[in-house]
């Protein structure tokens, strides 16, 4: 499935042509979705040229990015994390057909019934597909090496569980020389950002293959709007909007823990609620507005100021704030003002728009999918200034994902996302932090480890979590939590006391 280079290349040109210090990123050719590129020597390759006593001394120097049987081209699933957007994903990822089947084999989780429910679904859907018996289904926090153990090298594992964990799993998926689908975000704060980004580089020197829920760099009705900004079409970029105001959404709202509910399981099946767990309703449910219009200004964000603030919330106890109001910047000076609101019984919209000197487009109408997308002569999206409008309906990004990550598996093509993903999610946390502290944060600040700067890891020893242990995060005697008290805790975004 061809997908428009410039924009699945994006962050490129601009960037190479301006100065943005420690954000400055390298030309992205190692991959686009649309090269075609064959390594010279494949596994198979190498064995059937050289016999058996070379071929064996030539491995023993090289990464394999996939090591199965001759008469086997089944790539072979292990799904960690079995929530809704897990089971999505595998959805998308069985549906691939191309080349080749594509199978789930292993599945793991904390919770029993989130898996059993998820294994059931995905059953009735996938008959063919789904062959995960009992002795495959793993629960509790050490499930996920369990579910990798069951795949060969260059099979595929599903990262889905709650992002404090994704540099956790990604580490053993290294070790074990699998491909990667992980969602978004993938870090929560800037030590796991950082981690995050050493890990991408050790994924590029083992060749594999590593997908990150960017679904919308793989819509193809964006990346024509992408072309069509840099051709000129909108003029130069002036301002960029992105809105998701709705109501509540997912578990960003909690009321205080039943009484006789663990802690530790509280907090993970709610983990919208805590910033240790998901950077909160501000990364989750905002990254996808601010990464579409990374792409479109094909640049960074290098500073966050804030608006926002907790109104009303009733009985409520979680970290979140119900209204976010971020103006970002941009090196250049280009501002991209992000609205975030979770209050029921207001107007709701989930879009993002690009106003140029010669006119505007809708980048995202509605929803992430599809996109809608729509340039326009004027800056008032005039049906009579229409200039362009994406062909509907549209293919689902989030099955072209899938789509060209097992291509590129299959190919052997350079594909890794990583370091994209962890900016995006470093820049998010960026506008989160500067939301809940009340301070102008830059990038280089927030990314800081020098002496005297507050470094804030929200759970550095997510991977000692047990059943039964304690939580990250203690809630106060009355139940409650500790909230950001921006103006007030300036160096952080809550006080444990």
């Amino acid at each position: 499935m061809h997908c428009p280079r410039p924009y699945n290349d994006c962050l490129g040109q601009r960037e190479r042509n301006s100065t943005i210090g420690s954000m400055a990123l390298h030309a992205r050719k190692e991959w686009t979705v649309s090269e075609n590129v064959e390594f010279p020597m494949t596994r198979r390759d190498l064995l059937k040229a050289s016999g058996q006593v070379a071929a064996v001394a030539a491995l023993g120097t090289m990464t394999l990015p996939r090591a199965y049987a001759a008469d086997d081209s089944t790539v072979q699933l292990a799904l960690v994390g079995c929530g809704g957007r897990g089971s999505g994903a595998a959805v998308n990822a069985m549906g691939v057909v191309a080349d080749g089947p594509v199978k789930l084999v292993a599945m793991a989780d904390v919770f029993k019934d989130r898996l059993a429910s998820s294994h059931k679904a995905l059953s009735e859907r996938f008959s063919e597909e789904v062959n995960v018996p009992e002795e495959r289904q793993f629960i509790g926090f050490d499930a996920y090496k369990m579910a990798m153990d069951v795949l060969r090298p260059g099979d595929v594992v599903i990262l889905t569980t709650p992002p404090a964990f994704r540099w956790v799993h990604f580490t053993y998926a290294i070790e074990k020389g699998l491909n990667v689908f992980m969602e978004k975000p993938i870090c929560v704060d800037a030590a796991s950002g950082r981690r995050m980004l050493e890990l991408g580089e050790k994924a590029k020197e083992k060749n594999l293959k590593v997908g990150v829920g960017l679904m919308c760099r793989h819509c193809n009705a964006r990346g024509e709007l992408f072309n069509r900004i840099q051709d000129g079409e909108i003029g130069d970029i002036q301002l960029l909007r992105a809105y998701r105001v709705t109501g509540p959404t997912g578990s960003a709202f909690s009321p205080r823990k039943p009484a006789g509910t663990d802690e530790l399981e509280y907090q993970i099946r709610r983990f919208h609620s805590f910033l240790w767990a998901s950077g909160g309703g501000f990364s989750d449910f905002l990254w996808h507005k601010i990464y579409v219009c990374v792409c479109m200004q094909d640049a960074w964000l290098v500073e966050a100021k804030w608006f926002s603030g907790r109104h009303y919330r009733g009985d409520d106890v979680d970290q979140n704030f119900d209204s976010y109001t971020v103006e970002y910047t941009f090196a250049d000076g280009t501002k991209l003002m992000l609205e975030g609101r979770g209050m029921p019984g207001c107007h709701q919209a989930l879009a993002s728009y690009a106003h140029g000197t010669k006119g505007s487009a809708i980048i995202s109408s509605r929803s992430h999918a599809p996109s809608r997308a729509r340039t326009f002569k004027g800056q008032n999206h005039d049906k009579d200034q229409l200039i362009w409008a994406a062909a509907q309906p549209e293919p689902s990004p989030y099955d072209l994902e899938w789509e060209h990550l097992i291509n590129a598996i299959r190919k052997d093509l350079p594909y890794n996302e990583v370091e994209r993903g962890a900016k995006a999610s470093l820049v998010t946390a960026m506008g989160r932090m500067a939301c809940h502290t009340g301070q102008v944060i830059t990038y280089d600040r927030y990314l800081s480890t020098e002496e005297g700067v507050a470094v804030e890891e929200f759970a550095p020893d997510v991977d000692k979590l047990v059943l039964g242990g304690p939580a990250p995060l203690q809630p106060f005697e009355d139940g409650s939590y500790p909230l950001p008290m921006p103006g007030i805790v300036v160096d952080r975004e809550y006080l444990v006391s």
